[in-house]
């Protein structure tokens, strides 16, 4: 008999409306299963803009509110002013994150808020029609730029990870993957760590995790995870940006 995992309290019995090889799945188990772990569910707010995951209320257990495209950082700041008691997160793509929400995010992190970022980084617009993200690869094509991102016209991929750590305010900046297990298991201890330091009150945290997005690559989900080792993994090297110790 091989061994059965019990599906984490964070999570509801709702089926997935994620395309077949997200990785969204994953990482909404990683966090319920911390969220469980730590005994938070009666006190956690997620915030969930406009994307792929525009939709995870219905996935998670707890309180969730929905923000305007890129403002989950402004929402999740004003719940935790109100209610330092509780803890929160923000659960957004890297459209979401790195174009509209860009100022939000660097404001946020540079003043410190104590609140949680998952952050997830597929190098695409997922839900609104595969087009170029700040962080879509050199010569990656997408429906905005079916030639391949030229650089010499619309710069570098942006690192989120990077760029947050190199602000002088203390903070907890991480990068990490879920394409494989091996990689997994640091992702979650990745998370639970953000977590606990926002339960001690410590700084800003900020998880991402690279993914896959095999609809709007034009691949397979196999395909998907050996483009992401292959081709993101090399750019958004893996590991802990900043800590606050």
């Amino acid at each position: 008999m091989g061994k059965t995992f019990k599906k984490p309290e964070a999570l509801t019995d709702e089926h997935t409306h994620y395309c077949p090889g997200c990785t969204h799945g994953v990482i909404h188990r990683l966090v319920a299963e911390v969220i469980d772990e730590l005994g938070i569910r009666g006190r956690t707010v997620g915030i969930s803009p406009v994307g792929c995951a525009v939709l995870a209320y219905n996935y998670f257990s707890f309180d969730f509110q929905e923000a305007a495209h890129g403002r989950a950082p402004a929402m999740a700041t004003g719940i935790k002013r109100v209610r330092p008691d509780l803890i929160v997160f923000t659960y957004q793509g890297d459209g979401d994150l790195a174009s509209i929400g860009m100022g939000e995010i660097i404001h946020a992190a540079n003043r410190g808020e104590k609140f949680t970022t998952i952050f997830v980084n597929n190098a695409v617009y997922g839900m609104t029609g595969g087009q170029m993200a700040p962080t879509t690869m050199p010569g990656q094509r997408t429906t905005t730029c079916p030639l391949g991102r030229n650089v010499e016209e619309v710069g570098m991929p942006i690192k989120m990870a990077e760029l947050l750590s190199s602000l002088e305010t203390r903070g907890y900046i991480t990068r990490q993957t879920v394409i494989k297990p091996k990689y997994i298991i640091k992702a979650k201890e990745a998370i639970k760590k953000a977590f606990t330091y926002q339960l001690e009150g410590r700084c800003f945290s900020l998880v991402e995790l690279v993914s896959t997005c095999p609809t709007n690559w034009g691949l397979t989900p196999v395909e998907a995870v050996k483009w992401a080792e292959e081709t993101l993994l090399p750019y958004y090297k893996l590991g802990e940006y900043k800590t606050p110790e």
